[in-house]
């Protein structure tokens, strides 16, 4: 009699648990699964927007969280960017833990940009942290650890795991000037090396926390031809999972934004096939002066790129600024405000993320 009941007991468990994990792959649908391709946003600015007062409508002129509206027209990831010591403290470990927590409760997957800087950090400028200043190669090694550390066990704390793990924003020229800075006025400064052994330390780092993450090594301008970069890269003994490429085709002087499209999508196929991985578009913007042209380039864009089995996804640069909405930074730096947010001066998305978001 006893080891019916635990037999019957034990069938009610299992029936439950089957029932728990059939709802819980219902609530998740494929296209928000893991490895799933990726339809994302990096709104980095959006706490400090919220700060300002922006507000953010449905299409029923309802306010509304910009996550649940961006979610609703098919987002299944976002990006947050990290900086060691903001002056504003936007983009700090606090607000990026917070950030992220308000998205992995909608559902969304993640993905977090580690600049090794205090402000932003791209092809022209790598600025060393304040505090970092002085540093020596061993030192510097030993901070961008204890950073990357610090900031990943905090989102583990908080129940966040991150899919993708940036190491460095954009660092076609190395990162943390002049010590792992790349070339100088077109001479190679030999520092390729030490800036592969601090991504390296940034990359075994990330893994000590998050072994399952996939960690992405990032350069700009996805139209030109950057095997010969990754090449560098894994020759000096560069460790990455995953190759970031950031695309915005309707910047160059002399190339269409067509023909930019069709560059970059090659060099994803190529960058793929040579370096067996996959790549991530970490960041694409396009101009929002003309919104149906900016429908028709990502249309374009991603018409292609959802057919390439080695294309993981595809994240739209801070596409929730509008009404001439900038950050405070940028009035003391002189800067005009980012002229390819993708929301109506009614606070709504434009169709060019309907495009992206399919």
């Amino acid at each position: 009699m006893m080891k019916s009941r635990k037999l019957f007991f034990a069938l009610c468990i299992a029936l439950f648990c089957a029932a728990a994990c059939q709802k819980q792959q219902i609530d998740t649908p494929e296209e928000n699964q893991k490895g799933s391709f990726a339809k994302g946003a990096d709104i980095s600015w959006l706490t400090e927007m919220e700060d300002d007062g922006v507000k953010f409508y449905n299409n029923n002129e309802k306010e509304t969280d910009c996550i649940e509206i961006l979610k609703g027209i098919g987002m299944n990831a976002v990006r947050y960017r990290v900086w060691v010591n903001p002056i504003a403290g936007y983009s700090n470990k606090a607000d990026v833990v917070a950030k992220s927590v308000r998205a992995k409760n909608l559902n969304q997957r993640v993905m977090i940009d580690f600049h090794y800087s205090d402000y932003f950090a791209d092809p022209s400028t790598q600025t060393m942290p304040k505090d970092w200043e002085g540093f020596s190669i061993d030192e510097l090694k030993s901070a961008i650890q204890a950073h990357t550390i610090a900031v990943l066990t905090e989102l583990k704390n908080n129940g966040v795991e991150p899919e993708w793990i940036q190491i460095g924003n954009e660092t076609r020229n190395g990162m943390l000037w002049d010590s792992g800075k790349l070339w100088d006025e077109n001479r190679d400064l030999n520092n390729w090396k030490t800036y592969a052994d601090m991504t390296n330390v940034g990359y075994d780092a990330a893994k000590s926390i998050f072994p399952n993450a996939i960690v992405i090594v990032h350069v700009d301008n996805a139209w030109e031809d950057n095997d010969w970069w990754y090449k560098k890269f894994t020759q000096n003994g560069g460790k990455f999972d995953m190759i970031g490429l950031s695309h915005y085709p309707q910047t160059h002087d002399t190339k269409g934004w067509k023909e930019m499209n069709t560059l970059a999508i090659n060099h994803i196929k190529s960058l793929a096939s040579t370096h067996k991985c996959k790549v991530m578009v970490a960041e694409i913007g396009t101009k929002s002066v003309n919104p149906s042209l900016a429908k028709e380039v990502m249309k374009d864009f991603m018409t292609q790129a959802r057919d390439i089995e080695a294309c993981a996804g595809v994240f739209y640069w801070e596409p929730q600024v509008y009404g001439g909405w900038k950050p405070e930074a940028y009035n003391e730096l002189g800067w005009g405000s980012y002229n390819m947010g993708a929301f109506t001066s009614a606070g709504k998305p434009m169709d060019v993320l309907v495009e992206l978001f399919k």
